[in-house]
């Protein structure tokens, strides 16, 4: 207490009330991946995590997304397809169009690493020659220093070789466990194709080769299958996305769909449609070297629509290619439904029985039955399935942790209510660090964490009729501390909470009774 010297009136204010917890971010998820570039203005941002609150704000620091560059194979075996269209494996990319899907989710603030330019990975051949260090493990430890991130999502890792993509795994639930205070989002390795597919079971070899230990798995996610979005759109595709060689083959393919369609007539002569386009055909690699050489003064997109009006077929190979691009790993989508659930509903509410949106479909069609694995194996590591539902569309549909047999942590919305609730306590008793370890600090620690918990239980997190039935809050010698606690400087609190847990199974049961009159 001050000791006054000078006669007077002397105004003297007390709290009356002590802090208040308040809640953490809940849906803050760090992407990392190689960007177009990385600056504000001249600062790099380079392996240095930065918030974000909008897609334009990404733009405008770490640029778009990479150039699509497209294969293309001409078959002439009667049982396969004409034709087979895919990425280029060293300009192959998930990470820009999975940030797009976050956003169109309901995605907010989030964090992006950058680890380098999209350039970068071009010259080095594609991923499979880039190292684990690079992508996961460096960005993760830069990551430490920040408390804010609750997710972590890497669209990239499934393009790594399946040895790196396994050690990676095992790198983020580790990473996730010692932080305490964010989980990881993965794609299941070729989550594309389906169980039966050459090349052995996809959902096998996740559960075979996701490297963590038991006490950790829960906190890590997954989903399957991957999805067919909408992400890229028809006007951003043409012939000129395709390589040379696949632009050589488009070309020989075409002027046979030429041939079949305008045949010559009985005079030897070619009908001047015909003639026409096969003539355009002869100007496209020109016209796609003039393009890249001078794109403003470009014929690429006039030749694109006659070649739309005229050949059936080009417009089937730009479906496939448009498809092909639109072939997305499910986690950043998912992300952004983390936030949009959180926001609407609360972190408390399963994220389950909702859609993805900018996606069009799961890219394989999963049945009841062939769910009932995926959900409940025995290994316990669940993985969520995106199924397709007549009348209802695109579900998520699942709501299990990698550790699926735990009672206690086998729901999502259980291990990100307890992260929150953990985090939120956390942050507010750091203000009493090295107060008086007595009586009054246990009771100012203890009513400031019931206050918390009390809000928290009326707006549904907490399960329970009352309050005490929801969560009890124990600090004092005697009860949580003895004498030595204190000696050795320690306050013990003791929180038990009830975690709402979603109603995964619903079981209605009919039974016929005779007829009453």
């Amino acid at each position: 207490m001050a000791e006054y010297k000078t006669p007077g009136v002397y105004i003297v204010e007390k709290n009356a009330f002590p802090n208040s917890v308040v809640e953490v971010a809940t849906a803050v998820p760090a992407f990392i991946g190689y960007t177009e570039f990385a600056r504000r203005g001249v600062e790099p941002l380079t392996n240095v995590p930065t918030r974000i609150t909008s897609l334009a704000e990404y733009n405008r620091l770490f640029g778009g997304g990479p150039p699509l560059s497209f294969s293309f194979t001409a078959s002439d075996d009667a049982g396969k397809p004409p034709f087979a269209v895919d990425v280029v494996p060293a300009g192959k990319s998930y990470f820009y169009n999975s940030l797009q899907m976050f956003f169109a989710n309901g995605g907010g603030p989030c964090y992006i690493v950058s680890v380098g330019a999209f350039g970068d990975v071009v010259k080095a051949g594609g991923y499979s020659a880039i190292p684990l260090d690079k992508l996961v493990t460096n960005p993760l430890l830069e990551l430490k220093k920040y408390a804010e991130p609750t997710m972590i999502v890497i669209p990239d890792m499934v393009l790594l070789p399946k040895d790196q993509w396994s050690n990676g795994t095992g790198t983020i639930i580790q990473h996730c466990q010692a932080m305490q205070s964010r989980i990881g989002i993965f794609d299941v390795f070729d989550g594309y194709k389906s169980r039966d597919a050459e090349g052995g079971d996809v959902i096998d070899y996740f559960r075979n080769n996701v490297n963590g230990d038991g006490d950790a798995l829960n906190y890590g996610v997954a989903y399957y299958p991957w999805l067919n979005a909408s992400i890229v759109q028809a006007v951003d595709i043409d012939f000129s996305n395709l390589n040379d060689d696949g632009l050589g083959q488009l070309v020989t393919y075409l002027k046979k769909q030429v041939t079949d369609l305008f045949p010559a007539g009985a005079d030897g002569k070619v009908p001047d449609k015909g003639q026409a386009a096969s003539d355009l055909l002869d100007k496209l690699s020109g016209q796609v070297s003039a393009a890249k050489a001078n794109p403003g003064k470009s014929e690429v997109k006039a030749s694109h629509q006659a070649l739309i009006a005229t050949l059936p077929g080009y417009q089937q190979v730009l479906d496939a290619m448009l498809l092909k691009a639109n072939l997305l790993p499910p986690s950043g989508g998912i992300a952004g439904v983390y936030t949009r659930v959180d926001d609407n509903l609360g972190v408390f509410k399963a994220p389950a029985n909702v859609t993805i949106y900018g996606a069009v479909s799961p890219a394989i069609n999963i049945t009841h039955d062939e769910q009932e694995d995926l959900n409940v194996p025995l290994s316990g590591k669940a993985i969520n399935a995106i199924r397709t539902f007549p009348g209802r569309g695109m579900l998520i549909w699942g709501a299990r942790t990698l550790d699926g047999n735990s009672q206690d942590w086998r729901y999502i919305n259980v291990r990100r209510t307890m992260i929150m609730l953990e985090q939120s306590i956390k942050m507010a008793v750091e203000s009493y660090m090295f107060a008086a370890n007595n009586a009054q600090t246990w009771v100012t620690v203890k009513s400031m964490i019931v206050n918390f918990l009390t809000n928290k239980w009326k707006e549904g997190a907490l399960q329970g009729g009352s309050p005490e039935d929801a969560f009890s809050v124990d600090v004092g010698l005697g009860t949580t501390m003895d004498a030595n606690d204190i000696l050795d400087g320690y306050m013990r609190v003791l929180v038990k909470v009830a975690v709402v847990h979603p109603a995964e199974f619903i079981v209605i049961t009919f039974q016929q009774q005779m007829a009453k009159s």
